[in-house]
């Protein structure tokens, strides 16, 4: 026992986990968790840490004298890592030094915090990596370190810590949940006047370093604090150069600070304001932390304001952009894509009958023998924290009607990292990346009641399900000598359900604003439209 830290150590990992249940300890009650089926307005109301990245102070004047003005809010949920695999740690820890086998992300961080841990000095431990499940970001890897490192430190003797699947998904540090306003403006040829961004978030929590034990729940049960969070409103004015490590500034926008512009548009009344409020879970990186969520929101705001001009999605992203790159691979995807040129949604959309096995997530019955589905295709691009990666997605999907089941059918995508020395790898990334974000597009949600996450294991958090159809994937590597090498692990994740959400409004007509778009959520919307 070490503060609120309690540990079980047997010679055998049954007898530990029949000792574990059998133990009676009195926890006292935390604040209640907010319901979540408020959660989202909740966020608006909470204290923030507000940051104003761009502001050209003439958006209001601008929106004013806009001939429309487009607005949607956009819902991101909390997504979990959710690996296949539960983390395992082991450590030996003596009088004056520590060894601990981690598959943690980063070793040396992971080597100050458990020497803090156990009021060592960093010199004193060593971590060694061994393999462990696919993160990106906080899974299980560094808090089972943690719990394998006190628990050999208590006894003197090495011990192998194994989670179980419900302590794997219960408390390991969930990406973030996001709400995402804005205003566009556009004058009477639809071109855009004017973009306002006010968005919501959780603090996302860092990972271990000799600072940090305390953003993962073994170093705060052991005594260990969390990074403070101190609120701040209103936001300082922004300065420059601008940093849009988050993708907080949309590709369309000039992103002018201090009189420089470090965007890749053409839109010069800008304003983008972001909130961060406390969070009442572990949070911390998820492949793509906070760009996904805001790529999400900007892109399908894009393919909305295209439908309000009636112009085509990729003239009209064409239109609005400036970096020859990012032009490049928008153009570069759509061709390999056949795209063919016309406003969203189809007019006619291409409509499939068939003998009832339905397509999409789980629907397999024979009750309707006529299953209708419709097709559509949308665009998303990016350039991944505004300077480390060029990606554009066009997804292909049917949509049944009857069901609300999405089957994205093809995904096509152009990526420029700079120069190419293993297109294998690439690609591979390309195609992770874009099929992790078809999970957490169309699947992925945390859930909790008043007291607990009640996402326990692949029944309760739902994932890319065995058997459901791997959509086609092509791959476009545009190789760029002349540039710096780039990140490639996570720009296709980014525009995933951006490009997927577009598609399903190309085919149906009916705009999703929240992830994911589960069968009963596009029921429900294409009933309500």
């Amino acid at each position: 026992v070490k503060h609120n830290f309690i540990g079980v150590v047997c010679e055998k990992q049954w007898q530990a986990v029949q000792a574990a249940n059998r133990l009676k300890v009195a926890w006292k009650p935390g604040p209640a968790l907010p319901p979540q089926a408020s959660f989202y307005d909740d966020m608006r109301k909470q204290p923030s840490r507000d940051t104003l990245l761009v502001d050209s102070k003439d958006v209001e004047a601008t929106l004013a004298s806009a001939a429309q003005v487009v607005r949607s809010t956009y819902l991101h949920p909390y997504h979990m890592h959710g690996s296949v695999g539960a983390s395992c740690g082991v450590a030996d820890v003596k009088a004056d030094s520590a060894t601990v086998w981690s598959p943690t992300q980063g070793v040396y961080p992971q080597r100050d915090s458990c020497a803090m841990l156990l009021g060592m000095k960093p010199g004193q431990v060593k971590v060694i990596y061994t393999r462990g499940s696919g993160c990106y970001g906080i899974n299980g890897a560094d808090t089972v370190s943690y719990d394998a490192a006190l628990m050999s430190q208590a006894v003197g003797r090495p011990v192998r810590v194994q989670l179980s699947r419900k302590d794997e998904m219960v408390h390991e540090n969930f990406g973030l949940a996001f709400v995402v306003d804005q205003r566009v403006g556009l004058d009477r040829d639809g071109t855009i006047m004017a973009w306002d961004y006010e968005a919501w978030s959780p603090l996302r929590g860092g990972r271990p370093g000799h600072t940090l034990p305390g953003n993962q729940v073994t170093g705060f049960l052991a005594g260990m604090q969390p990074a403070a969070f101190v609120p701040r409103s209103p936001a300082p004015p922004p300065t420059g150069p601008l940093v849009n490590g988050q993708n907080v500034v949309p590709s369309y926008v000039t992103g002018t600070v201090d009189g420089a512009s470090g965007g890749t548009g053409t839109v010069k009344s800008e304003r983008m304001l972001a909130h961060v409020i406390q969070s009442p879970f572990w949070t911390g990186p998820l492949r793509s932390p906070n760009r996904l969520q805001n790529t999400f929101a900007h892109e399908c705001m894009m393919d909305e304001l295209a439908t309000a001009a009636k112009a085509d999605p990729v003239a009209y992203r064409l239109r609005h952009l400036r970096d020859p790159r990012l032009r490049n691979v928008v153009q570069a995807a759509a061709k390999a894509a056949n795209w063919q040129p016309r406003p969203s949604p189809n007019p006619e959309p291409r409509t499939v009958t068939g003998t009832g096995t339905g397509t999409g997530t789980q629907n397999r019955s024979t009750q309707n023998p006529e299953p209708r589905v419709h097709s559509g295709r949308g665009i998303a691009c990016v350039l991944y924290e505004g300077d480390n990666g060029y990606c554009a997605m066009v997804a292909e999907v049917d949509v049944h009607l009857d069901t609300g089941a999405v089957n994205v059918t093809r995904i096509v995508m152009a990526l420029d990292s700079g120069p190419i020395t293993n297109p294998d790898g690439l690609r591979n990334q390309a195609e992770g990346g874009a099929l992790h974000g078809v999970s957490r597009a169309l699947f992925e949600e945390v859930t909790w009641d008043h007291e607990k996450v009640t996402s326990l294991d692949w029944r309760t958090y739902r994932t890319f399900p065995v058997g459901f159809k791997v959509p086609k994937l092509d791959t476009v590597l545009i190789n760029s000598m002349e540039a710096e090498a780039c990140g490639a692990g996570e720009t296709s994740i980014t525009v995933t359900a951006a490009a997927i959400g577009n598609a399903i409004f190309d085919a149906t007509g009916v705009r999703l604003r929240q992830v994911p778009f589960t069968p009963e959520r596009v029921k429900a919307a294409i009933s309500t439209n």
